[in-house]
C-alpha cells in the first residue's frame, strides 16, 4: 500500500467498507475485528489516517490517544466488566498489517497466554 492509498480503517471511516461499528464520536470509530482472537475483540481507530504507529501518536497528539485509551476503557465496561488487554501492535515483525494505528481491546475469559502465537 503506498502513501496515497487509504487504509482499510480509511475506508471504514469513510463508509467505503462495512463494519459492525460499536462506537463513534468525531475524532474516533471503534468496529469489532473481522477474525477476532478472543470473545470480545474491538478496534479503536482515531479518524485521521496522519499516524502509522502508537509512538508517534502519542508524540504527536496524546490528547486523540487518550481519547483512544478512553474509549477502549468505555467499550470493556460495556463488553466484559471492564476487564480487557489494550494491544498495540507497532510495525510488521510486531503482527502490524495496518498501518493506521488502532488498539486492539481483547476481553472475556482471557487466561494467561491465551493470546500467544495465534
Amino acid at each position: 500500500m503506498s502513501e496515497t492509498t487509504p487504509s482499510v480503517f480509511s475506508k471504514i471511516v469513510a463508509r467505503e467498507i462495512p463494519a459492525d461499528i460499536v462506537r463513534e464520536s468525531d475524532d474516533i470509530i471503534a468496529f469489532r475485528d473481522i477474525q477476532p482472537q478472543a470473545p470480545v475483540h474491538v478496534l479503536v481507530v482515531p479518524k485521521t489516517a496522519q499516524y502509522s504507529q502508537v509512538s508517534e501518536l502519542a508524540a504527536s497528539d496524546p490528547a486523540l490517544l487518550a481519547q483512544m485509551v478512553s474509549v477502549a476503557q468505555d467499550i470493556a465496561e460495556e463488553m466484559c466488566d471492564g476487564q480487557f488487554r489494550l494491544v498495540f501492535n507497532s510495525g510488521e515483525a510486531a503482527g502490524q498489517t495496518v498501518f493506521h494505528v488502532h488498539a486492539h481491546v481483547l476481553g472475556g475469559n482471557l487466561a494467561e497466554g491465551s493470546l500467544a502465537e495465534r
